[in-house]
């Protein structure tokens, strides 16, 4: 059966795979994200559809009505909350706390309930949140984007109970490091700050993972793809981080 789902941060990185898979398995896409070009070339990677861009700003709400006011009577099965930023904060003038917090975690509130009206009411609803490990750990001068990440399980967990009369389905994962251009920003920006290169300080950070590898996003695609298919599972945070957390 074709469903229609709707993820933000569709531009990019996961949010890319993401709409490629669900694509290919003949579900139509709605792409959320504040560069038009970013999601005119997710659209133009998607197979054949009814698939749609929609450029809004997930920290404006105004620009989150508009783009709600442009579906008109289209309904959604699933809402896939993927959009996000990383990088450090450090306190003092240029301190990014506010950015980050405002973009992952307010951010994530609003796109959810501005979009939660759309939702179909017949059949099992989902709301998928991309969370981070970095939920799981901390990292130093990442104070931002840890405690953004973890309030999004908050959030999640939150949801799942709130929602689960309205048969909605509510998870979160957390991915570890991901091939992605956000990843390799990061692994540049921290080899810089303690001196060495972006190749030494991957060698480092796998040192930690016992698979000692990056995931691809089409693996952290394939995971919510089962996600938005099943019925039972709800208020769970699914970790896919090549076991760099193990939890009991």
């Amino acid at each position: 059966m074709t469903k229609t789902y709707l993820i933000s941060g569709a531009g990019s990185g996961i949010g890319r795979a993401i709409a490629q898979k669900l694509g290919s398995d003949g579900h139509t896409c709605i792409l959320l994200g504040r560069n038009a070009d970013h999601l005119q070339q997710t659209l133009a990677s998607l197979p054949t559809g009814e698939h749609s861009l929609l450029p809004a700003d997930i920290t404006d709400k105004k620009s989150l009505n508009n783009a709600f006011a442009t579906l008109g009577n289209v309904t959604i099965d699933g809402l896939v909350a993927n959009s996000g930023i990383g990088g450090e904060n450090n306190w003092g003038d240029t301190d990014r706390w506010q950015t980050i917090i405002d973009t992952n975690l307010t951010g994530t509130y609003n796109f959810v309930n501005t979009f939660l009206p759309k939702l179909n009411n017949a059949g099992e609803k989902h709301i998928l949140i991309t969370s981070s490990v970095l939920a799981r750990l901390g990292v130093a001068n990442y104070s931002a984007y840890c405690a953004s990440k973890a309030g999004l399980l908050g959030l999640m967990r939150s949801w799942a109970v709130q929602f689960a009369p309205q048969n909605i389905l509510v998870n979160a994962i957390c991915p570890g490091w991901v091939d992605t251009d956000m990843a390799q920003q990061g692994l540049q920006g921290i080899a810089d700050g303690i001196g060495i290169t972006k190749d030494e300080f991957y060698d480092i950070a796998m040192q930690s993972v016992p698979l000692k590898r990056m995931s691809q996003p089409e693996e952290i695609a394939g995971l919510v793809a089962y996600l938005l298919s099943q019925r039972s599972i709800t208020g769970q945070t699914i970790d896919i981080n090549c076991g760099a957390v193990m939890n009991s």
